[in-house]
């Protein structure tokens, strides 16, 4: 179980959000899981867009600020904005990482590293079961 409470600040209690995640979107949001690297759904998405947090729905990443990291989980730069996302030190499995969230909905999206491409140089690793896609509209 999570060491973090839920606490989405959503109208939302823990059984409305199992109808609302999968089973794996459960592990990975609210107990802090991990989804397998090259198998999910957009460690190789190239489409333009954005990414949002899968319960609240709020913007979290574009695709402008995306890039292929080699390590089959979507990689981003930066946020769409730094008050979207939440970076909280953690220490489990015997690592010390920053461990990013999303603020709206206080739900595990990933970690942040410092081994990205400028302008940054920082590597936020985000589990795809975190997100939905939203393409950009064509015109």
């Amino acid at each position: 179980m999570s060491e973090k409470p839920l606490k989405c600040g959503l109208p939302k209690d823990e059984a409305e959000l199992r109808k609302l995640l999968t089973p794996e979107q459960y592990k990975i949001m609210v107990e802090n899981g991990t989804e397998a690297p090259f198998r999910n759904a957009y460690w190789d998405n190239h489409e333009a867009g954005i990414y949002l947090d899968a319960i609240s729905g709020e913007p979290l990443f574009s695709s402008e600020d995306k890039f292929d990291s080699g390590t089959g989980w979507p990689s981003f730069t930066r946020p769409i904005t730094p008050e979207a996302v939440v970076e909280l030190p953690d220490y489990s499995h015997g690592m010390t990482r920053i461990e990013v969230r999303a603020k709206s909905s206080n739900s595990h999206l990933g970690h942040i590293f410092d081994d990205g491409p400028g302008p940054t140089g920082l590597r936020y690793c985000i589990n795809s079961a975190s997100l939905k896609f939203v393409p950009k509209k064509k015109e």
